[in-house]
């Protein structure tokens, strides 16, 4: 399997997409207004317990309390201090969920204070590897330590090198909490690019290419493992564009989705689930269409999966299949594409009204909630591209134009509300782009335009 990352970074967004065997399979976005928190550690204070549901919320400086899930033998009390980490993102109105239960990661261990074991990562299958590696270290005084997949391997003296790191990294943030006050920052997990491919550092790119010379530097200082695979974009066509990831994404905000054979998927994504309907469309073979279309269908609910970012409950309505061999056929192939998944799916077998049932670990917000908001037209029983979103494919659109055009100026015509909302929230981004293109910007609103409608033109002089 072949693995290439696409990176476009701007002032004020990451986005890195990961490409397998020429298919966009995962996107990860940040807006750097609002950075992603999983893996951070904080100073926190317990402001209150409630045992109806086993949980202790946290104050850790935030807007919003942690949520710390604790059991009935736990002996936390309002007022006391804590060590907690963020191990999965605040979602609507709910605050991040916490772990007193701290893991330290790097490129080839994990380090787990207070738990005094070595262990190995379950992907790790081959015996005489798992063993070696168990063999490497024993336990320190502060905790053990997991191997990640990416050391197999590796040699002793690269892994002893991270440990080091780990030890270090854990002795100031213990240093740090004794002196600190509530809500205090005492670990920052990695940028976002950075964090991704520590994290991929097993795979075997054939490509890692960015757009940003500063982020291009520094992973080459962090992936000096496979230095030769990482380029620099510097083309004037934007990098999503060139490798069509950006139609990619706007598929992915569809609801429909079409199947090579004539059949499609519709995917309707609530707060409480996902359901996952499979329809066998215009496919004309009535004699193959069921297991064809169905195992057309799996292969594509385990990509969407993961380029949605889809967690929880997931229900899929799949075609009725009536031979048991045929439905065993399905649930293997649905097997398959969802190992690819780093993310932990698990699956039920097939009811007798064709309805399979999976969950998959949450920890972050899906595709849908990070560029969407809900429609106001009607009564947000939908979702459409947030104002936010649309700022940010406004000012791509405008960089996407001085690459190709060599207009003077650019007028952008769009709805009211979108111009409003630039021009009171997104002033100095707007004027830090007209600097950067050296070129005037000017809005215009077009009342046949709704929110998620734009265009961009040559200004005229006159």
């Amino acid at each position: 399997m072949t693995h290439e990352v696409f990176i476009n970074i701007t002032s004020d967004e990451t986005r890195v997409a990961l490409i397998e065997n020429k298919l966009l399979q995962e996107i990860y976005i940040e807006r750097h207004a609002s950075r992603a928190l999983v893996g951070n550690i904080y100073k926190g204070k317990i402001t209150r317990i409630v045992s109806g549901i086993h949980a202790a919320f946290v104050e850790i400086g935030l807007e919003t309390a942690g949520f710390l899930p604790c059991d009935e033998n736990t002996s936390f009390k309002p007022g006391q201090d804590i060590l907690v980490q963020v191990c999965k993102e605040a979602i609507g109105l709910k605050g991040p969920r916490l772990t007193a239960d701290i893991t330290l990661p790097s490129r080839y261990l994990v380090f787990t204070p207070n738990q005094f074991q070595i262990a190995v990562s379950q992907r790790v299958t081959d015996l005489s590897e798992r063993e070696r590696l168990e063999k490497l270290m024993t336990p320190n005084k502060e905790g053990g330590y997991i191997f990640r997949t990416s050391a197999v391997s590796f040699e002793k003296e690269k892994i002893l090198e991270d440990k080091d790191y780990l030890d270090t990294t854990w002795k100031k943030i213990t240093e740090d909490y004794r002196t600190a006050k509530t809500g205090t920052l005492l670990h920052e997990e990695l940028p976002l690019v950075l964090r991704l491919l520590r994290d991929w550092i097993a795979y075997d790119f054939t490509r890692i290419r960015v757009d940003d010379q500063d982020t291009f530097f520094k992973i080459q200082t962090l992936c000096k493992s496979f230095q030769d695979k990482i380029e620099y974009h510097d083309e004037a066509r934007p990098i999503f564009d060139i490798y069509s990831i950006e139609e990619e994404l706007q598929k992915a905000l569809h609801r429909k989705i079409h199947l090579k054979s004539g059949g499609y998927l519709v995917i309707d994504q609530t707060e409480a689930m996902t359901a996952i309907d499979v329809n066998t469309g215009s496919y004309l073979d009535p004699k193959n269409a069921t297991l064809k279309t169905n195992l057309e269908a799996a292969e594509m609910i385990a990509r969407q999966i993961r380029l949605r970012n889809l967690g929880g409950m997931i229900v899929v309505d799949f075609i009725d299949l009536t031979e048991r061999a045929d439905q065993e056929k399905l649930l293997q192939t649905l097997k398959v594409y969802l190992a690819k998944d780093s993310v932990t799916v698990q699956i039920s077998e097939l009811s007798s009204l064709g309805l399979l049932q999976m969950t998959r670990k949450r920890t972050r917000e899906s595709l849908e909630q990070i560029v969407c908001r809900p429609c106001p037209l009607c009564y947000q029983q939908g979702s459409i591209k947030s104002l936010t979103t649309m700022r940010y494919e406004i000012f791509r659109g405008i960089q996407r134009a001085a690459h190709l055009f060599s207009w003077t100026g650019y007028l952008v015509l769009a709805s009211q509300e979108v111009i409003d909302f630039i021009s009171k929230n997104e002033s100095h981004a707007l004027t830090d782009l007209q600097v950067k293109l050296g070129k005037r910007i000017q809005f215009q609103v077009e009342s046949s335009f709704t929110s998620v409608q734009y265009n961009v033109l040559p200004l005229s002089e006159g």
